[in-house]
């Protein structure tokens, strides 16, 4: 018997030290040799020959990956011929490739989008191969990271014939990166860019954040936070941000910058930035000439204006238009756009935030250039774990609207927390605006404006950092290829997406596949559970966004604004009778919301008023569903943890490792909210915590005194 055991032992070690350490920089981009016998290996290993001619800088990068994926993925030498041979792969434009001309799928090519491609199975020239074909080089650099995705994903390649084009133009990250290095308030952590070393000293990091952001289809980077300095657009700091712009247009990405308003008075010289004052309009004609004389693709400004302290055109009477339409102008002769954020909100106690950014945007639609974007984040107040989509979707018919969605988890735990965001982002891209009667989705909404204005965009805030993983939690890393796969197709499937990223970040092994899926699609609401479950909101910590605070109340900001609570109930009355916030959008779904027996109950608290006795669909009264949810989180986290645990073995240790003890961390976490939060709730409700329950093992007064970064000793009982 001890010698099973040891022989047993022994195998445990020999089978986990087969498993190569990794420390997550490749990403999902990782190539390592699929499986013999898979449903396309044996094609493969036929098809190793390349026929891939071209020198521009788009196909040079496209042939680099290509080689680098088919060798490390067959595990076999990469063989490039300018002989057409049987079974071999053709890749190029038909510029690149004339012959591509004479074929019957020329007219495909010729149909296809700026940015699109071709896959497919054909003969040429009595030979069998695969095509990667394209208008442009750009399409053909997409067009590769597909058929290597295909291959690492276990699909098969014979029979091909895909055909794929971005359903939205502009495809944007908007980094919140300052030029000290940091990232605002350490979301992220520290930022990538090395201002200091640029423009001679490229580091390898940024072309493999070009690769990275080019194999999920995402075409634009706003480099500096949106509560920007103006110096960024001093001469010396634009020289240094056309050092990020050359490494990365081989790979199709745009710089963009954040234009601080008032730019023309502190660099400027002049003493007003009011909009309608020649000077200050001749003043951005002559920095954006400036601008693209050094970044000739420079793809134009994002601007978050009157808002949170910021200046703008309000500050001289001037609407939101006035201002953007300035900008739109100076950057028309380019090609050049304007992403002019709605995200604003007035600082006084007497107005609900949630109906400011409509009430201030609804009247100026159709009063913007025809290259400016109106964008609203995804929800009407911030970011928040769980909001209704914003009604300025659907709202704004005569004006082209951008998306802006949060990768980074500004109040989903930072990167100490385990949350796969796709879910979040499918909730709002498929939710029913009514615009145009039922079906006109977010997503609807946004491609339609490709057709009614030429234009179409998508942003989302990032989570990259200098860690060496890019996003401090292996799976953030999941919510960036979900932003970029959502952002090339807004109507794909969260879970189809997941599944992507877990083969190509794990494993196609269904053993690994299984539980790591079941991880991720359950966390998201597994984080909604334990921090602010029935539509509850803006109860984290004020100054870090992070942990619970539902107590806060200052003069400045008061969290009591969000829940409203008393001893005899808690919620905020955003109903037709109440501030009017259901009103802003269209009837069915205004309908839907005003009415507590029909308002989704993840949205109850969000708009109405209820008593703790209330009774929930579920049957038990308020105060025992809100309890019910924030166990059912800590019980879920704990869940994940026992998943998780499972992988033991079958993940390399480095992974499994980093992933096991951050969980161990958000479990502690999850406690820390829940026992916080149901604390401070029965203080007004004065209903107890069933008995059955894991009671908290601190005071509320412990809890309240917990800072952050927090330490769990030495606090008060």
């Amino acid at each position: 018997m001890m010698k099973l055991r040891i022989i047993y032992l022994l195998f445990l070690l020999c089978s986990t030290s087969l498993l190569q350490a990794e420390n997550g920089y490749e990403l999902w981009l990782r190539y390592r040799p699929v499986a013999k016998g898979t449903s396309h290996t044996s094609y493969c290993m036929k098809n190793q020959k390349v026929m891939f001619p071209g020198e521009t800088e788009s196909l040079i990068a496209a042939r680099k990956e290509l080689q680098a994926g088919l060798s490390g993925l067959l595990d076999i030498p990469y063989t490039e011929t300018k002989v057409l041979e049987n079974n071999m792969l053709v890749v190029g434009t038909p510029q690149s490739v004339p012959l591509f001309k004479q074929q019957t799928f020329h007219a495909e090519i010729d149909g296809l989008a700026d940015e699109g491609y071709l896959i497919r199975s054909c003969t040429i020239e009595g030979k069998k191969v695969t095509v990667i074909a394209a208008r442009t080089d750009v399409g053909v650099l997409y067009g590769v990271f597909h058929y290597l995705r295909l291959m690492q994903t276990d699909h098969s390649l014979d029979k091909l014939h895909i055909q794929e084009n971005p359903k939205l133009k502009y495809r944007v990250l908007d980094h919140w990166d300052n030029l000290n290095g940091t990232v605002e308030r350490g979301y992220a952590g520290y930022s990538i860019w090395n201002w200091e070393r640029l423009p001679s000293y490229k580091e390898q990091r940024y072309t493999d954040y070009a690769r990275a952001n080019a194999s999920i289809g995402i075409n634009g980077a706003v480099l500096n936070n949106v509560n920007a300095q103006a110096k960024s657009l001093r001469y010396d700091w634009l020289v240094k941000a056309s050092g990020l712009a050359d490494a990365f247009r081989p790979y199709g990405i745009k710089v963009y910058l954040t234009a601080k308003f008032s730019a023309p008075k502190e660099i400027g010289g002049l003493n007003t930035a009011n909009p309608k004052d020649p000077q200050v309009r001749k003043w951005w004609k002559d920095k954006v000439e400036e601008i693209y004389s050094l970044i000739p693709d420079f793809g134009g400004f994002l601007v978050k204006a009157n808002s949170e302290g910021q200046p703008g055109p309000q500050d001289y009477g001037c609407s939101h238009a006035d201002g953007a339409n300035m900008l739109a102008e100076a950057l028309k002769p380019y090609g050049g756009i304007v992403f002019w954020r709605a995200f604003v909100y007035q600082n006084e106690r007497h107005v609900d935030r949630v109906i400011t950014g409509y009430n201030e945007f609804k009247p100026l639609d159709g009063e913007f250039a025809d290259n400016v974007f109106v964008q609203p984040k995804n929800g009407p107040i911030d970011f928040q774990p769980r909001e209704p989509f914003h009604p300025l979707f659907g709202g704004m018919p005569d004006t082209p609207l951008s998306l802006e969605l949060q990768i980074t988890q500004e109040n989903l735990g930072h990167a100490g927390h385990l949350v796969y965001l796709g879910t979040l982002f499918e909730e709002i891209l498929q939710s029913d605006t009514y615009e145009q009667g039922k079906g006109s989705t977010v997503s609807k909404v946004l491609q339609n404006y490709q057709k009614t204005h030429g234009i179409s965009a998508i942003a989302g805030v990032p989570n990259i950092g200098t860690d060496l993983n890019w996003t401090g939690h292996l799976f953030g890393q999941a919510n960036w290829y979900a932003f970029g796969r959502l952002a090339w197709n807004p109507d794909a499937s969260a879970g189809k997406i997941a599944e992507e990223w877990a083969r190509m970040t794990f494993s196609n092994s269904e053993s690994v596949l299984s539980p790591v899926l079941k991880i991720m699609m359950m966390s998201r609401e597994t984080y909604v559970d334990y921090t602010m479950p029935l539509g509850l909101n803006h109860i984290m910590n004020f100054g870090t966004h992070n942990g619970p605070e539902p107590w806060h109340d200052d003069p400045v900001w008061t969290a009591y604004d969000y829940h409203k609570i008393t001893k005899d109930s808690i919620g905020v009355d955003r109903t037709l009778k109440g501030t009017g916030a259901t009103g802003q959008y269209h009837v069915p779904v205004c309908a839907m919301f005003d009415d507590i027996k029909k308002c989704p109950q993840e949205y109850l608290l969000w708009f109405h008023r209820v008593p703790w006795s209330y009774k929930t669909a579920s049957g038990r009264s308020l105060w025992n569903e809100l309890v019910h949810y924030y166990y059912k989180g800590v019980d879920e986290v704990r869940q994940m943890q026992q998943i998780w645990n499972e992988l033991d073995g079958q993940i390399d240790r480095e992974r499994f490792e980093h992933v096991a003890s951050l969980l161990k961390y958000q479990e502690q976490e999850a406690i820390w909210w829940r026992d916080g939060c149901l604390l401070f709730f029965q203080d007004y409700s004065g209903l107890p915590i069933p008995a059955n329950l894991e009671q908290p093992k601190h005071s509320l007064k412990y809890y309240k005194n917990i800072p952050f970064p927090h330490d769990w000793k030495g606090h008060y009982e």
